[in-house]
């Protein structure tokens, strides 16, 4: 089954919208600007033309301040006024991660580029902002200029009160953590850039990864910390070593993300954590050992760990270990199934005679953990799948997607499956609105004090992941 259907999660070779135009070196700026103005496009790429490697672009930015502004002659060659030192990505950068990098370095334009390098494509800010409902500009800019703690700070609460806005304002779920993960992402990196000018660290190639809902991209209003790091030790260094250098700096990055509203996470999954500081092999054998001694703790583990995605530093380092994870899971059968077996212990709670099941919370009587109870049974379902079919997105939303164009399952019964869990993650977020912050009961609701028409569509969401679950039972015959 194929779609059309994108989102941020999209690759950019599906928001590539046509063939690069490319200009030589030597091309006059008056050639330039004519086969902009006959294209009605606003940049062009300067290539190489036998090997198309990109070598700089020119905008009509570049027209503005360095052509018209300064008298320039139209003659001379596109290479004297053109923007060298692009960024380049690959094709499967997700548009995610493209807004994220243009944000960061303040630019209008990525260059898409195949494994040697070649010219594939040119993504624009624009494209972007057209697959996002909200636009992250201003705060993004701020974020990007900050230089303490304090601005810092001030930048994090601004994120909350729009978000708090959005909520208020009946923005879709999917959109709203979309702007959310967004804006921590970039409040994260800065908080990391800034923090590495105060240390020393060893030259190594290392790389910052955000777990559990941050890695899935739905971080909520109430989140804590949970991430950790890749490094790869020169040839004959003890990784050890390498830790302990490592290991301060990142404990000073959680402290920093704590004072900024992210908790410090309580069952201490975070990078500053010499356990979660590893190098790419010790990862490798980390998960190795969960997947073939799948005891209680492995799979817990698994639930927030294999929901990794890179923030900082070098990406290579998360995407070799999620190709070789990809790998290792696919063909571990008896994990997969023990990990089905365990996800399909929390039930969706729907009663055979009445409406709704209670977990009989002393603290909160009379009310249904919607993080539990309602988000679970399709992020867990979503991740087994996935994982058995070697799908390296991390996103719930874009795993069932993913496993729908591969699978025979009907397109409408996916979209009312994304639809059941987006919905209650909106009531999450409602509550936690309506908490202001308190962490608290702040996935509690009580059925009762909903409206008719929510009742019957969180009715219906359970429904949903009961649905899942059965298409879990099915794929591994429990």
């Amino acid at each position: 089954m194929k779609t059309d259907y994108q989102t941020m999660y999209s690759p950019l070779s599906a928001v590539i919208r046509r063939a690069p135009i490319t200009v030589a070196l030597d091309t006059s700026v008056r050639e330039a600007i004519g086969m902009m103005d006959q294209m009605r496009i606003g940049s062009i790429i300067v290539a190489d033309p036998v090997r198309r490697l990109p070598l700089g672009i020119f905008t009509l930015r570049d027209l503005l301040h360095r052509v018209a502004l300064q008298g320039c002659d139209l003659e001379q060659p596109i290479a004297n006024v053109m923007t060298g030192g692009l960024i380049t990505v690959k094709p499967q950068t997700t548009a995610y991660q493209a807004a994220v990098l243009m944000a960061r370095h303040g630019i209008r334009h990525l260059i898409v580029v195949d494994g040697e390098d070649r010219l594939l494509g040119i993504v624009s800010q624009n494209d972007l902002f057209a697959l996002q409902q909200t636009a992250v500009k201003d705060v993004s800019n701020d974020i990007r200029s900050a230089r303490d703690l304090v601005t810092l700070g001030e930048c994090a609460a601004h994120i909350r009160r729009i978000a708090d806005g959005l909520v208020t304002q009946g923005t879709g779920a999917e959109q709203l953590t979309h702007f959310v993960s967004t804006l921590n992402d970039l409040l994260t990196l800065r908080i990391i850039e800034l923090t590495h000018d105060e240390f020393e660290l060893p030259q190594v190639k290392w790389c910052w990864i955000a777990l559990g809902s941050e890695g899935r991209f739905e971080q909520t209003l109430s989140t804590d910390q949970d991430n950790g790091i890749i490094f790869e030790p020169p040839e004959g260094v003890d990784p050890e070593r390498i830790r302990h250098a490592l290991v301060p700096f990142a404990q000073e990055v959680n402290r920093k993300l704590d004072a900024c509203g992210f908790p410090l996470c309580k069952g201490n999954i975070m990078a500053g954590n010499p356990q979660w500081c590893l190098s790419l092999d010790e990862w490798q054998g980390k998960f190795s050992r969960w997947i073939h001694n799948p005891e209680p703790q492995a799979l817990l583990n698994a639930a927030i760990f294999f929901d990794f995605r890179p923030l900082y530093g070098d990406q290579d380092l998360s995407e070799t270990l999620r190709e070789w994870l990809s790998e290792v899971a696919r063909t571990s059968s008896l994990f997969l199934r023990q990990m089905a077996e365990n996800a399909l212990q929390c039930r969706p709670p729907l009663g055979v005679i009445r409406d709704f099941v209670y977990d009989n919370s002393k603290e909160f009587p009379h009310t249904i953990d919607l993080k539990m109870y309602g988000s679970r049974p399709f992020v867990d379902a979503a991740r087994i799948l996935s994982l058995a079919r070697g799908i390296a997105h991390t996103s719930t939303a874009e795993r069932l997607r993913a496993v729908a164009e591969r699978e025979n399952f009907d397109s409408d019964d996916v979209a009312a499956i994304i639809d059941g869990f987006f919905f209650i993650l909106t009531l999450r977020l409602r509550k936690q609105r309506e908490l202001q912050g308190a962490a608290a009961g702040a996935n509690r609701i009580d059925p009762d004090k909903l409206n008719e028409l929510d009742r019957h569509i969180l009715k219906e969401a359970f429904r949903q992941a009961r649905k899942l679950q059965s298409r879990l039972r099915l794929d591994f015959r429990l």
